[in-house]
């Protein structure tokens, strides 16, 4: 006991038994705390684990706090007991009973050798001493401390490994699949890029499940602001990564399969835009022939053959069908269509083209038949000069070859001499009136 005497006044009875209800109830606290510290899951895995990186070196302090924390809680129990045996000595304690008691719940009265775990307890306690004293608060204060950050580093490595392997092993699961569904079409390391990313997610999820189940604390996300033992949670970035390019893959494969669904009926479309362009190339070829017999000193467009090269991927798209190679015809069959339509959209602009002489020919001959039955209409078809314009610009349009250019001036002739015969004549004023005009 302290020889200077007990801190401050000396406690009545009544504020002794208090004071060791108080305790007790924090005695009862404590002790629960700790057992179940000590029978948590997280700590018996702690225990149990080849740990490595920061989780050891965390667990190695744990370990040691938590045989101090139990070091002090016996020191504490201890002086608590003797502080019941000392009050249940006489009903009514003597003065120098209460000071003793006084010193007991008041006093630095627990002393605990610090040897044993000075190592773990110097962060906390400062450095390393053989003995330290506490009042009983003191020791309370320091067990909380001890029993908190003991708490925390048990439950964030159980709230890791609780949650990542199970969904690392969830995600490994779904990758097998995968990866049969790829073989299954075609799709392989080394052969195709999904089957190279399906590997490398592969040994990423298997390094990563390592690193979880030997050092969890790498994987904790300590919440801001938050002192609570526990505050946080599993980092999942690195498995949220993998199973994002998982989903791809699986995208991709799907891809493939639907691919291989329907590849029969997209080469079937696929060879009649082909033919629908040849033909139409042919029909160019044919009009180029017909334009160059009938219209004279015009620039007629050459028109291509075949093209042998789209003709020989969509052979190539048939070999990769019947040898199941999925994974390599869908990026062709992506590309042939494309590459069809364009040849097809090339085949019509080249025939129209082509027959463009035609077409101007042909607008000629109806603008020369319009405007003669016009003329016609109005009472004029004998007229000779309208007659004799008429016959030279239908001969002209009717023959073999036919020059383009001195037929629109014929035909334009002949639309001048119309215009002026159908045109409202003036009469003169004092003169003759002309009664074709007024007609």
């Amino acid at each position: 006991m302290s020889v200077a005497g007990p801190p401050g006044p000396v406690m009545d009875r009544d504020e002794v038994d208090r004071a060791l209800a108080r305790l007790d109830a924090e005695h009862e606290a404590i002790e629960t705390s700790l057992l179940a510290l000590q029978d948590h899951a997280g700590r018996r895995l702690l225990e149990g684990a080849r740990l490595t990186g920061v989780t050891q070196d965390r667990w190695i302090a744990t370990e040691s706090r938590i045989t101090l924390l139990w070091a002090y809680f016996d020191a504490y129990a201890g002086a608590l007991r003797t502080a019941h045996e000392l009050r249940e000595r006489r009903r009514w304690p003597s003065r120098d009973d209460l000071v003793e008691l006084t010193e007991l719940l008041r006093g630095e009265s627990v002393t605990v050798a610090g040897g044993s775990a000075a190592g773990a307890a110097s962060s906390i306690t400062g450095p390393a001493r053989l003995t330290e004293r506490f009042t009983l608060e003191e020791l309370v204060t320091r067990m909380n401390d001890l029993y908190a950050d003991s708490l925390d580093m048990v439950v964030a490595a159980d709230a890791v490994w609780s949650a990542l392997p199970a969904r690392i092993d969830l995600l490994a699961a779904e990758l097998a699949r995968t990866r049969q569904l790829a073989h299954s079409v075609g799709v392989r390391p080394g052969e195709h890029p999904s089957g190279d990313d399906l590997e490398r997610i592969t040994r990423t999820l298997t390094t990563l499940r390592e690193q979880v189940v030997s050092d969890p604390i790498a994987f904790w996300q300590r919440a801001e602001g938050s002192s609570a033992p526990g505050g946080g949670r599993p980092a999942t970035d690195r498995y949220d990564r993998e199973a994002r390019a998982l989903e791809e893959v699986r995208r991709e494969i799907e891809a493939v399969l639907t691919v291989r669904q329907d590849a029969e009926a997209r080469l079937g479309r696929l060879r009649d835009v082909l033919s629908r362009a040849d033909r139409t190339l042919a029909e160019a070829r044919t009009a180029r022939g017909e334009v160059l017999a009938k219209i004279a000193a015009s620039e007629v467009p050459a028109v291509s053959g075949p093209p042998t090269a789209l003709q020989e991927q969509l052979a190539m798209a048939s070999d990769y069908r019947r040898n199941a190679q999925w994974h390599r015809l869908s990026p062709l069959l992506e590309s042939l269509e494309q590459k069809a339509e364009d040849e097809l959209l090339r085949a019509r602009e080249s025939l129209t083209a082509v027959t463009a002489p035609l077409a101007v020919r042909a607008e000629l001959r109806g603008r020369l038949d319009a405007y003669k039955a016009k003329v016609a209409r109005h009472g004029h078809a004998e007229d000779p000069l309208l007659i004799e314009r008429y016959d030279a610009a239908r001969r002209m349009l009717w023959s073999a070859p036919c020059d383009l250019r001195v037929a629109e001036q014929a035909v334009l002739r002949y639309q001048q001499a119309a215009a002026e015969v159908l045109a409202p004549r003036v009469p003169q004023q004092g003169g003759p009136t002309d009664r074709r005009g007024e007609t």
